[in-house]
């Protein structure tokens, strides 16, 4: 895709003005509330589209608002470059949601400098890396190299998943006390319970005494307790304070990480996690 340049994206952005109303014109107080609310229905529809939900009925439906309404605020988002319209397919993410996610992830320090201890790790290992912070009870990519060996997972950037059944996420929990660990693993087990195709998780003593020992040495595993067939191997990174504050995984098929890889793995994941770790001032 070709680059977007800065000029590019200031004409798209009064181009948004344009089409969601500017606050400068009209009465100061009632039009910057009304604006308000319109900025904020508009970014409620970019979740929905990025959540799957791509037709004008069941976007109405998630907003709470006339189909009127929604169909303005669609259109105005399609003219802005925000979305895409395609006939028969309704509405998906147009390039500016793209442009900005990457110029994100661009001023995100920590990802430039986890990046090329990332792809020094699979290029070692030929398996996926990942790295994630938390958010809530989640983990949110925030980088993937792919691995060499023809297996590509499903795991995209942005994505979230649950932190106390992924080994990233297990990984970023080692920082916290054990009462928030009781915590996620109860809103793991209830996302379990409404979604009865996800691998069935540990009992909590089970699982506490797992990520005990876990924290004991400062890495975690995944065994097909996300997804079955995955396996990973997870670290935490610590910043200047020691506090977690993103961790890295290896995953890859189970066939290609028995047990005994996994071990294999694990120093190395660590390794590459306080590599990162020091340069973000942490020294251990």
């Amino acid at each position: 895709m070709r680059a977007t340049s800065d000029r590019e994206q200031g004409t798209m952005s009064i181009e948004a003005r344009s089409a969601f109303g500017d606050p400068a014109e009209g009465g100061a107080g009632a039009t910057s509330a009304a604006g308000t609310q319109t900025l904020l229905r508009g970014l409620k529809v970019l979740e929905c589209v990025a959540a799957g939900t791509h037709d004008v009925q069941g976007i109405a439906e998630r907003l709470g608002t006339p189909r009127s309404t929604t169909h303005r605020i669609l259109s105005s988002l399609v003219a802005a470059k925000y979305l895409h319209h395609l006939p028969h397919k309704g509405y998906l993410l147009g390039p500016m949601p793209i442009y900005l996610g990457q110029r994100a992830l661009e001023q995100r320090p920590l990802v430039a400098m986890a990046q090329p201890h990332c792809e020094a790790l699979s290029r070692q290992t030929g398996d996926t890396v990942h790295l994630g912070i938390a958010d809530g009870s989640e983990v949110v990519y925030l980088l993937k190299i792919s691995g060499t060996r023809g297996f590509e997972m499903r795991s995209r950037v942005g994505q979230r998943m649950p932190l106390a059944t992924t080994g990233i996420g297990k990984a970023l929990m080692l920082g916290l006390p054990e009462p928030r660990w009781r915590e996620l693993h109860e809103a793991a087990l209830a996302l379990n319970a409404r979604s009865p195709d996800r691998p069935p998780a540990l009992p909590w003593e089970p699982y506490a005494e797992r990520m005990r020992a876990y924290r004991a040495r400062g890495v975690v595993f995944d065994l097909e307790e996300n997804e079955v067939g995955i396996r990973c191997a997870g670290a935490p990174v610590h910043d200047r304070g020691g506090r977690v504050v993103a961790a890295i995984s290896v995953a890859s098929a189970a066939p290609f990480m028995p047990e005994e890889r996994l071990e294999e793995v694990a120093p190395l994941v660590r390794a590459t996690a306080e590599a990162v770790a020091r340069e973000l001032g942490w020294t251990g």
